[in-house]
């Protein structure tokens, strides 16, 4: 039997259950096993779930319980309340008079009190019971020996309320002391309330809330498996489309479903896909393409010099001289060949304000050491831009080379630039080559720009098939196009169209009118 003070203070053990790994990191490394995503995300919610839960019952539990006692409180002060205010106004009902014995006064108050179901009452003298609740009341305090026992031994000396623990339940009591002038034996008036009892509903309340807790925990867990699985779907679908793509090719892609992050993820690797693709494939056809390139002049040098005579010096000469001919040509498309590699590295171009009418100047002089034509810069634009003016020279005058290689001696070259407008595209600036050589056919100028294309007109001799190439790869750094006008037999228009910066568009001319390639019968007639 143990008693405690007006305000005791107890300890609550809750038990929960939770999800325990046996396996350690090692061993799973070891063993290969891993969680998946979708079995942590599940851990992670059932986890803060549970977590929310076990708070909120055991705040809940905390709060109704302080409350209970409270309320038990609160009636047996208003009891002993009562009790007092019979004792110093009440009349014994047998003498008519103010009582004279404890007894009596205990007695009537048994009879007036309106106890609970769960509240007793007990008068005490000499230690003994000399009055006990009426029959009706179901709690009997004098059929608990451990508590009767405490009673017997209480002297107290003023009123008071405190917990009584024993092994048959736990009581809150209140102990009021009577003293009679008349009666030499005073004694105890003692009013309990059964705590456990009282308690019983908290704890079935509480026993409730963890069921049902228990119960929403196992529907979410069903409910957010599911969810979880369907919200990971494409990156299963990424995982199964990344092995195929490893195993078998390369057209396999990720269907996007819906419209949040994963959609948007699975475009992203879709598009990242397309450029791996188109990487592979362009690698793989540069390298046969080189390796046909190459492997032409390496058969021309290994022919000639197996049937070389050694011993004719007309014959080494030769040999020599075409030896030194097909390196030479080697040697330019593996410089064209690294020029289009560094194409595709985001400094390949530099960008700088350039004044275009000065640079249009210097391309045309450069470009009048290029063969014995008839050059001219027919129209020229005014303003600064920016672009890269290495890069941009380099194209031009692979265009003015281009036009020479294809056009006969003291034909015109005309180059020109300018700016112009559009509602789509801004302002853009134009420049162009054009000549009057042999022209080129519909069939040929849609490959011109593809590695190694050439016209059928060209001869193998004439380049390494990179010159046009190279060109595109400068307009596209810049942004830009590029694009051929020509006619067979009267001439072809090679424009270059590069957007502008915002601020350089302050700085342009109204439009000039683009040249158009003259048809035969315009040639014949010149």
């Amino acid at each position: 039997m143990m008693t405690t003070g007006t305000m005791m203070t107890t300890t609550i053990g809750m038990m929960t259950t939770g999800t325990t790994m046996t396996t350690t990191e090692t061993s799973g490394r070891a063993s290969g096993t891993r969680l998946s995503i979708r079995a942590r995300l599940l851990i992670g919610m059932l986890l803060l779930t549970g977590a929310t839960l076990l708070i909120a019952g055991a705040v809940n539990y905390v709060i109704e319980r302080q409350s209970l006692e409270t309320q038990m409180d609160e009636s047996l002060a208003r009891d002993v309340e009562d009790f007092r205010v019979l004792a110093d106004t009440g009349i014994d009902p047998e003498t008519q008079e103010h009582f004279t014995q404890a007894a009596d006064l205990m007695y009537t108050a048994m009879q007036y009190n309106q106890l609970a179901e769960t509240q007793s009452v007990i008068g005490m003298q000499d230690g003994e019971i000399v009055w006990s609740a009426p029959e009706n009341v179901s709690l009997r305090l004098e059929q608990d020996p451990e508590f009767v026992a405490w009673a017997a031994g209480v002297e107290p000396e003023s009123a008071y309320i405190t917990t009584v623990e024993t092994d048959e339940s736990t009581y809150r009591a209140a102990v009021v002391p009577v003293h009679l002038a008349q009666d030499s034996a005073p004694g105890v008036y003692i009013e309990a309330a059964d705590l456990q009892a009282e308690l019983r509903e908290v704890h079935m309340s509480l026993a409730i809330f963890i069921g049902a807790g228990a119960g929403a925990l196992l529907i979410g867990a069903i409910a957010a498996w599911l969810l979880v699985g369907r919200m990971l779907q494409p990156v299963r679908d990424l995982q199964a489309t990344a092995q195929r793509i490893s195993e078998e090719d390369l057209d396999s892609r990720i269907q996007a479903r819906g419209h949040d992050e994963f959609a948007e993820l699975t475009e992203t690797i879709n598009n990242m896909l397309d450029r791996l693709q188109l990487a592979l494939e362009q690698q793989s056809q540069l390298l046969d393409d080189v390796g046909h390139e190459l492997r032409t002049p390496i058969t021309i040098i290994r022919g000639h010099l197996e049937l070389m005579d050694s011993h004719d010096p007309d014959d080494v000469a030769q040999t020599r001289d075409i030896g030194l001919d097909e390196l030479q040509r080697m040697s330019l498309l593996v410089n064209d060949l690294v020029t289009l590699a560094q194409s595709n590295t985001t400094d390949f171009i530099r960008p700088q304000p350039t004044d275009i009418g000065d640079l249009m100047h210097d391309i045309t002089a450069k470009a009048q050491a290029l063969g014995p034509r008839d050059w001219s810069l027919t129209s020229r634009a005014q303003g600064t831009v920016t672009i890269d003016t290495a890069r941009l020279i380099q194209a031009m005058l692979q265009l003015c080379a281009n036009a020479v290689k294809f056009s006969e001696p003291d034909t015109s070259v005309e180059l020109g630039s300018t700016f112009r407008h559009s509602e789509s595209a801004g302002t853009e600036l134009c420049l162009w080559v054009a000549d009057s050589g042999i022209g080129i056919t519909p069939e040929d100028q849609r490959g011109i720009f593809k590695r190694f294309g050439r016209g059928s007109s060209g001869a193998r001799t004439q380049g390494s098939g990179l010159g046009l190439n190279i060109v595109s790869a400068i307009t596209a750094a810049h942004g830009g196009t590029i694009h051929v006008e020509s006619t067979p037999g009267a001439g072809s228009i090679f424009i270059i169209t590069i957007p502008l910066e915002p601020a350089d568009q302050s700085a342009t001319l109204p439009d000039t009118t683009l040249p158009t390639s003259p048809s035969p019968e315009q040639e014949s007639d010149s």
